[in-house]
């Protein structure tokens, strides 16, 4: 009876543990709804589209939103006033109204998996579903002499800005102030505005510069509790994750303290940021600009400019993919710590040479799938020897056994001596009871080193491995329970059990029926059931991982095997255990049956 309530708690729990993970992954990792026809939209709010829920990529999720953008877009950038942007990385134009680089694609990044889904669209202009730009000006206020505004045309020395050819914009004011801001762009995602106030007048003025980025919530990214998305920067060295869109909000306006090193928004694979001249020590805050905008600002010290002089600030803005190596680049290049917008966590000093060793891998066979085998091949190696350990140790736990059940039963009613007998036993044999325990906690940082890079850095997005696999750091797209797309309707994650799951499920439990039985009922009930829970709990994760998983487990039954033909007693004594387990098994239920 005792057994049976055991069992029945455990699946109980395990049934807890299911539908408490797949609420979880909905809350932390939400997917976006399926189109629907407009006169289905969530109602607007204010005048305007409600947004979608947020996604893992973010983007705009409300059909209505998406509709509108379009409309717009392809109105907005039809305007002359435009300066074309052509890069190897980004595509765009440059707004001459108000100086605004509010039109960036990046060329090496698609939507979706879909080879036609067009390119990532990170900028968007003013006014549209997805704002999202940078401006780059002079702060009006009580000084002599009229400021460019968002509203200022500015002229453009240059027909297009390409990493050979910078583009300068000018302003005159009539008052006797020339404006100029010349852009340039480099290889990757980094453009530099160099600002430049020219005083022809006969008195001093006083010029202010500023730097911002303006984006909408409507695209972010889900902040998650391992992945931010929203405000960050770097400030006096050390970057700032504390801060999210519910925190501006609320505030509305956050001043991180410290000298702003570079300042701007985050979402889980795209950045915009803006660098300051090195030179000054510019404010900087975010703001809250209420519908849903946000603002990252730089403002730099007010100068005074006299007649026939000039002052010049250079702002670096940032504007792309996260990938680690090009972060990498700009951070040796000067900006401090830049390697760090990607959100590695407090274990980046292990998670960070796992990517890099699986980038490797990659670059050597071009398929991040197979990289994660050889990956997991390497890992199992490294872990080889401690695995001989263990099975030396489990193969001395069978030796004494006789011995410990007789100090178990001779001390039956003395625990504290009973332990201690134990362990000096322990002593003399020279066994440590947790050397089995040392794979398993060696496992857990490399497996959720993994986890963090999977979900985390952007060279993992849309990499395909075979067949069906498509995306490796999405979950297995097929379900059987649907049979594979067969059936017109959608399983329930929790129940959504996939080709990779199977595979894990089926794997643990070979896995589990090399191991000696243990000794405890409690135990054996449980490990009997872990394989198949498993399965259910790590089905909606990205295939990558189940990849990983699978290949561990295939390696340890190799290696088990292997390790048994060098330790023959153990396996004569788990063949034996597992028989008198089934022989138990049969009396209790003939038993039950009288």
């Amino acid at each position: 009876m005792s057994n049976q309530r055991n069992i029945v708690l455990a699946v109980v729990l395990s049934m807890a543990l299911l539908l408490g993970w797949e609420y979880a992954m909905g809350w932390f990792y939400p997917q976006p709804d399926k189109p629907v026809a407009a006169k289905t939209a969530a109602a607007p709010a204010a005048g305007e589209p409600a947004p979608g829920k947020r996604t893992r990529e973010g983007g705009l999720q409300n059909p209505d939103d998406i509709a509108a953008e379009q409309r717009e877009l392809a109105a907005d950038l039809k305007s002359p006033a435009r300066v074309p942007i052509e890069a190897p990385s980004l595509t765009g134009s440059i707004n001459l109204y108000g100086a605004l680089i509010d039109d960036l694609t990046l060329n090496d990044f698609r939507q979706s998996v879909e080879k036609d889904s067009g390119p990532v669209r990170l900028f968007s202009p003013l006014r549209t579903p997805a704002q999202h730009f940078a401006q780059f000006g002079w702060v009006k206020g009580d000084v002599a002499g009229q400021m460019p505004d968002a509203n200022t045309l500015w002229q453009a020395d240059g027909a297009k800005l390409t990493p050979k050819t910078p583009v300068t914009l000018r302003w005159v004011n009539g008052q006797g102030q020339a404006f100029s801001i010349r852009f340039e762009i480099d290889n990757d995602y980094l453009i530099t505005a160099t600002q430049t106030v020219a005083n022809t007048g006969t008195g001093s003025i006083v010029a202010k510069p500023f730097a911002l980025i303006n984006r909408t919530d409507r695209t972010a990214s889900t902040d998650t509790w391992n992945v931010h998305s929203g405000p960050i920067g770097a400030f006096d060295g050390n970057v700032n994750f504390g801060n999210n869109y519910k925190d501006v909000r609320e505030a509305g306006t956050v001043s991180p303290g410290g000298r702003a090193d570079w300042i701007g928004f985050t979402d889980i694979y795209w950045l915009s940021a803006l660098v300051p001249d090195a030179k000054a020590k510019p404010g900087s805050d975010f703001r809250s600009l209420g519908n849903g905008l946000y603002r990252a600002d730089l403002i730099y010290q007010p100068d005074t400019v006299p007649a026939g002089k000039q002052i010049t600030r250079t702002t670096r803005l940032f504007a792309g993919a996260k990938e680690s190596a090009v972060l990498d680049t700009y951070e040796a290049q000067g900006i401090t710590n830049f390697g760090l917008a990607i959100d590695w966590g407090w274990f980046r000093w292990f998670e960070r040479p796992i990517f890099l060793l699986l980038d490797k891998l990659f670059g050597l066979v071009g398929n991040f799938g197979v990289a994660i085998i050889l990956l997991t091949v390497i890992i199992r190696g490294i872990m080889f020897p401690i695995a001989q350990k263990q099975f030396a140790s489990m193969a001395a736990m069978r030796a004494i056994q006789p011995k410990l059940k007789a100090l178990q039963e001779r001390y039956k009613d003395d625990k504290p001596k009973q332990q201690q007998e134990i362990m000096a036993l322990y002593k003399q044999e020279g066994v440590n009871p947790l050397a089995g325990c040392l794979p398993i906690l060696i496992q857990i940082p490399i497996f959720f080193a993994l986890y963090k890079v999977l979900i985390l850095t952007i060279e993992m997005r849309h990499q395909p491995f075979a067949l069906w696999i498509k995306d490796l750091s999405a979950p297995d797209p097929l379900h059987i329970l649907n049979l594979f797309g067969a059936l017109p309707f959608d399983v329930p994650s929790f129940l959504a059990i996939g080709p990779l799951a199977l595979l894990l499920g089926v794997t643990m439990w070979l896995q589990f029926r090399l191991n000696p039985a243990a000794l405890d009922p409690i135990q054996q009930q449980m490990f009997a059931i872990m394989p198949w829970v498993l399965m259910f709990v790590m089905a909606p994760f990205a295939a990558g991982l189940l990849i990983y998983w699978i290949t561990s487990n295939l390696l340890t039954i190799a290696q088990q095997t292997y390790l048994y033909s060098r330790h023959p007693q153990l396996k004569e004594q788990a063949a034996k255990d597992r028989a008198d387990m089934a022989r138990k098994a049969a009396e209790k239920k003939k038993e039950a049956g009288r």
